[in-house]
């Protein structure tokens, strides 16, 4: 059996900062760009049978600087949708709301009226994406390029978890690798955050 190879985008002027960055199109910083690059030797051994990508350019371009051919962007890999906390540091919306947690409140709306996404919408995209790789997994290793919090959602998941479980996995660096796999026919992660 195949592994599941997560890979978080590159740098952004934001995830540089510790800004909340969903839908917001972000490019990559000029170390989001090395560090794309740097992927490829890490992925150049694998067989990999499908890769999957937000469609947003900051995935995109890491997937086109690592190296990975066939790549098909998929909506249900776009980070969790942070509504009003678009654009804002954790500092910043604690400020107006001591002690919160993206885990346990969730988001609040946009100016624009943008609802942003429960963790209950958000782990629907997520069982939808594991839907489609697992039986891909039979034939080799499926890449998905996305982003860290959706990333721990699809750790928990694949470990059979609660989705609020997440919030016990570390915050994956930009521009690195998470594998998942099994060990004795149990789902593991075989490594975390690696570069």
């Amino acid at each position: 059996m195949g592994e599941l190879v997560l890979i978080r985008h590159g740098e952004t002027d934001w995830s540089r900062t510790g800004q909340y960055g969903s839908r917001t199109d972000l490019p990559l910083t000029a170390a989001g760009e090395a560090a794309g690059r740097a992927l490829a030797a890490a992925l150049a051994g694998r067989d990999l049978t499908a890769v999957f990508c937000s469609p947003l350019s900051r995935a995109m371009r890491t997937a086109d600087l690592a190296g990975l051919t066939g790549v098909d962007p998929d909506p249900d890999l776009l980070e969790w949708d942070y509504g009003g906390y678009e654009g804002m540091t954790e500092d910043e919306i604690r400020h107006s709301r001591p002690g919160w947690s993206l885990w346990r409140d969730g988001v609040i709306p946009a100016a624009d009226g943008n609802p942003g996404e429960t963790l209950k919408q958000v782990t629907a995209r997520v069982d939808a994406v594991l839907d489609r790789a697992r039986p891909l997994l039979d034939h080799g290793d499926v890449a998905l390029i996305a982003h860290g919090h959706l990333q721990r959602v699809i750790a928990a998941r694949w470990l059979g978890l609660d989705p609020s479980a997440a919030r016990m996995f570390g915050h994956p660096h930009t521009g690195t690798i998470s594998v998942l796999g099994t060990e004795h026919g149990q789902p593991v992660i075989s490594s975390w955050s690696a570069s």
